[in-house]
């Protein structure tokens, strides 16, 4: 794509739009002339530089990218109008768009029914599924594993609910039986079960817990905010294939938080809640007697928690989606490059004299660490965080990496070769979401490679 042509179509075809409504007079409160515009872009765009290339795959560190052309172009031409998807009667083409999108979420994931819409945020789209889960549970608690986002106990703490952290297994995923341990006190109404945590890009045995919401009575909630998308490569032959089963299981659980400014190319912020069942609608009532006017179809508004959300975020996923569906052949393709770049990292490091991959990984993020002598945690921690901070600063040929805390215990169990000095260290994590990082792994490696040797 030609963004610059584009960009300038989209400016296009707002004027065009524009002056079918006739002329008017500007106010000059809101003059600005081009010379005073050009000095403070200056510095604004000087300011700009002060970011880390995300677009690039040397960066390789959080779960950062710029969005698809498409995206841009979309956002912006919608953002000239300057819809805002509360009400059809402040955007009724984007809110429509919002319906499109949301069903094919919908359908990506299995679901025959749904309720959903866009939110400006994975953070927000949790809050909301939530809300749900204690109006339907009231009084019950939620348990989540504690590798699960942050953000679960926080909003339990918002809803004011009860919240559980259920440990997790040798790699990362929820213990089910330390869950079914909890769920025998009848304190629990609700399960969040993550597919793609958000430090290793762990998938949680979601298959399997359906068999606990029978048996207890829960609802099962499924955060795919980062690793939603991944189920398009389920059961997929090739190495980038994933198992199915936990996939296949998220059409029978009750809601889904999915984030389509990660993996499906958009620009912040734009997150999506789905629920199986309709009817939860009912507990997003309330009344706006002059907002609601247009239309007796049902407004998003009515459905969501927040109130002005923007169409502009809509209209973006609407376009990308016609080029790039969240399909197989589609967004699919992307998100194999990135899982084949994971898997090609891991076989480098396996054959590493200096590097040690911590475990495998499931989906696009790879987590190691430097071997040291003493090997240490201790040791390792220093390393990891030399090799972080010195791969920033090389201008040369800079590589950009992030770091996750790991306990003793897990460390060690993991590696029993190590020696536990601390009660934990830092290993090295990098997020290989871009498909430009197939072709660039090699480099990555050989560069962490040669950084440990400082």
């Amino acid at each position: 794509m030609d963004l610059r042509h584009w960009l300038e179509a989209a400016v296009t075809s707002n004027e065009h739009w524009a002056a079918g409504f006739g002329s008017y007079r500007g106010h000059p409160a809101l003059d600005v002339d081009d010379e005073r515009f050009a000095e403070v872009f200056a510095t604004f765009t000087e300011r700009l530089t002060d970011n880390y290339p995300f677009f690039h795959p040397r960066y390789a560190g959080q779960m950062l990218k710029p969005p698809h052309p498409a995206a841009v172009v979309g956002y912006l031409a919608a953002m000239l109008i300057n819809p805002n998807n509360h009400a059809l009667d402040g955007g009724p083409a984007t809110a429509e768009m919002e319906r499109e999108v949301v069903q094919r979420l919908a359908d990506m994931f299995g679901y025959d029914t749904h309720l959903g819409h866009l939110t400006t945020s994975g953070t927000i789209a949790n809050l909301e599924a939530l809300f749900v889960a204690r109006e339907l549970h009231p009084g019950k608690g939620i348990a989540y594993s504690t590798e699960a986002h942050y953000t679960h106990g926080r909003m339990c703490g918002v809803l004011g609910v009860e919240g559980h952290s259920v440990p997790v297994d040798d790699l990362g995923r929820m213990d089910l039986d330390a869950l079914e341990e909890l769920l025998r006190t009848g304190r629990v109404g609700t399960v969040v079960l993550t597919a793609g945590t958000t430090g290793l890009g762990a998938v949680e045995p979601i298959h399997e817990a359906l068999q606990l919401r029978e048996r207890y009575g829960i609802r099962i909630h499924v955060d795919a905010a980062y690793g939603g998308f991944f189920t398009l490569l389920a059961g997929l032959d090739g190495p980038e294939g994933l198992p199915p089963a936990p996939w296949r299981a998220i059409a029978e659980c009750d809601s889904i938080v999915v984030d389509p400014h990660k993996h499906a190319l958009q620009p912040y912020g734009c997150g999506a809640v789905l629920f199986r069942d309709p009817s939860v609608g009912r507990f997003y009532l309330h009344d706006s007697p002059y907002t609601y006017f247009t239309s007796d179809e049902l407004h998003l508004g009515e459905i969501s928690l927040e109130c002005s959300r923007a169409g502009a975020a809509a209209a973006a996923l609407w376009l990308t989606f016609q080029l790039l569906p969240p399909t197989r052949e589609g967004l699919g393709r992307t998100l194999a490059a990135g899982r084949r770049a994971a898997l090609r990292w891991a076989e480098l490091i396996d054959g590493s004299d200096r590097l040690e991959l911590y475990q495998p990984p499931e989906l696009d993020i790879v987590s190691y660490f430097p071997i040291t002598s003493p090997y240490t945690l201790a040791r390792i921690d220093e390393a990891a965080a030399r090799v972080l901070h010195e791969g920033m600063r090389d201008s040369d040929d800079p590589i950009f990496l992030s770091t996750l805390r790991i306990d003793a215990g897990r460390l060690t169990t993991r590696h029993p070769k190590l020696t536990a000095d601390a009660d934990g260290a830092r290993i090295l994590r990098s997020v290989l979401m871009k498909p430009e990082s197939e072709a660039y792994v090699a480099h990555l490696h050989n560069r962490v490679e040669q950084l440990t040797d400082r």
